[in-house]
């Protein structure tokens, strides 16, 4: 085959296209994905919503049961300050209470308490629950035995002294 034979063949590509100019089927295809980028971004808003109401209950909900949960255990919970953001700054101790405030202390002395049910600092929620969740096994498991420890002493000692109280009740039904 020739050059010239091969040139018959081949197919302009133009002839193919749709009559519209290259420049403005651009146009067109860039505000095609415009339209549908933007229909995505609302999906992406709605969901936002959704899940923002999802997260605000079960944060209600979590710190609630927090509150019944370290009440009879512990009035506050200490948090290791290397377990928070960096950008809290220089924190050299923090602790967590039952109704989820987080009292911080830094290195200069000054002490900053943070609501960890406001939006803004859930976060550092995160943080501190990543933190605070595996102390529980430890504080209940320490609630547990010294509950054990009073039973102990108050069984041996329930025994004795009712033991003395039938012999004194006894002894003096004995002399009437």
């Amino acid at each position: 085959m020739t050059q010239e034979t091969a040139a018959v063949h081949e197919e302009p590509k133009e002839l193919f296209s749709s009559q519209v100019p290259k420049t403005e089927r651009k146009k067109q295809a860039t505000i095609q994905e415009l339209v549908e980028s933007f229909k995505s971004t609302a999906d992406d808003i709605g969901q936002i919503s959704e899940l923002s109401s999802e997260e605000k209950m079960l944060v209600g909900q979590f710190f609630s049961s927090l509150l019944k949960l370290m009440g009879p255990l512990a009035p506050s919970m200490v948090i290791d300050h290397l377990a928070l953001p960096a950008e809290l700054g220089d924190v050299v101790q923090a602790h967590i209470d039952p109704t989820g405030h987080l009292i911080l202390e830094y290195a200069d002395g000054h002490i900053e308490l943070k609501n960890l049910i406001d939006e803004k600092n859930r976060d550092i929620m995160i943080a501190v629950i990543e933190d605070v969740m595996p102390k529980f096994k430890s504080l209940t498991s320490q609630q547990k035995r010294k509950i054990e420890s009073r039973l102990k002493l108050l069984s041996g000692v329930t025994k004795e002294i009712q033991k003395s109280s039938e012999a004194l009740s006894a002894a003096l039904s004995s002399e009437k």
